[in-house]
């Protein structure tokens, strides 16, 4: 028999889905027919896979030993490298400047450094973050950016953080501003762009048409000149809608790639810059919240901003030689 105390962080959750988090190896099968047969109960009553789970609930589960994972004792987020660059910090939040060249999360071929292995480290270091005391919750970003691209990255503390984040995100409740370099000169000083995005999985990049594409999505980017030097053009860009790719997409399909950026750009492009990557970092956050921000009301109007001149580009572009023809 196990017997599970509910903590803040797993609370909230319906019965069945924290049990699979917090128990892989206990089969689909065998979790409902247990929850069906009452050998899986709730402060000592009959449940539902249904029954959302209140801080304080004990559950009691009668299953073989089999089905209880052990937590491993190494992590594999210690191995990950210390560095860490942390713009503000609450109990709930953090907000980090990433470096371009980290990945946000592992993929399949690089599995112990990204920046959500840095912050359980850090976390856990802190003494924040107990693994073996949490059965379905780990820190987690609320936001991505590429892999080649800065800046700021909001990771969650808590389950009920992440909820609230992720939903104030969906709402279109938190402005971020983007700094980029692109190749040639804007038609406008100012302008807010409309297009269709269709993303193509097996190619990792996205498509664009100023005409609706059957299974593409509306996207609405604006941008404002701030500088031009020898072809290029220093913007600040606004995204209205939140898409893969959406920037450097979107300002190639009109005739202006990003500086730096192979996969949108031309290396013939890119050559004379030097640059090793696109020039775009997401320097600034806002919370603006339109509906009750709940325990995370606190944060409504502030902001936050990456130092231009510690943008890796920002001294580079009155630097750069004159622009190639596209």
């Amino acid at each position: 028999m196990k017997e599970i105390t509910i903590g803040p962080n797993d609370a909230g959750q319906r019965l069945d889905k924290f049990l699979t988090k917090a128990y892989p190896n206990l089969p689909p099968a065998m979790l409902y027919k247990s929850i069906r047969k009452k050998d899986i109960k709730c402060n000592g009553k009959r449940c539902e896979a249904s029954t959302r789970l209140e801080e304080g609930d004990c559950l009691r589960l009668y299953l073989k030993d089999e089905f209880f994972q052990q937590k491993p004792q190494e992590y594999d987020f210690l191995k990950a490298p210390a560095s860490l660059s942390v713009l503000y910090e609450d109990e709930n939040i953090l907000l980090v400047n990433k470096k371009p060249g980290l990945l946000v999360h592992p993929d399949a071929s690089y599995h112990f450094d990204s920046l959500i292995a840095r912050i359980q480290r850090y976390l856990y270091e802190k003494q924040e973050y107990t693994p073996q005391d949490e059965y379905s919750f780990a820190p987690a970003l609320v936001n991505r950016i590429d892999r080649n691209t800065g800046g700021i990255v909001i990771a969650a503390k808590t389950a009920e953080a992440l909820r609230i984040l992720n939903l104030k995100m969906r709402a279109r409740e938190v402005e971020k501003r983007y700094l980029c370099i692109v190749h040639g000169t804007m038609p406008h000083k100012e302008d807010t762009l409309t297009g269709y995005l269709e993303k193509n999985e097996a190619k990792n990049r996205v498509y664009i048409s100023r005409r609706p594409l059957p299974d593409g999505k509306t996207i609405r980017t604006r941008y404002r000149v701030l500088e031009e030097h020898a072809g290029y053009s220093l913007l600040e860009v606004d995204l209205l809608t939140g898409r893969t790719h959406q920037i450097r997409a979107h300002l190639a399909s009109i005739g202006h790639p990003l500086a730096g950026d192979g996969k949108y750009g031309t290396n013939a492009q890119n050559k004379p810059t030097g640059f090793p990557y696109q020039a775009l970092y997401s320097y600034f956050l806002a919370f603006r919240f339109q509906t009750p921000g709940e325990s995370l009301q606190y944060l409504d109007g502030k902001s936050w901003q990456v130092p231009k001149e510690s943008i890796w580009f920002w001294k580079e572009f009155h630097r750069l030689p004159p622009a190639s023809t596209p």
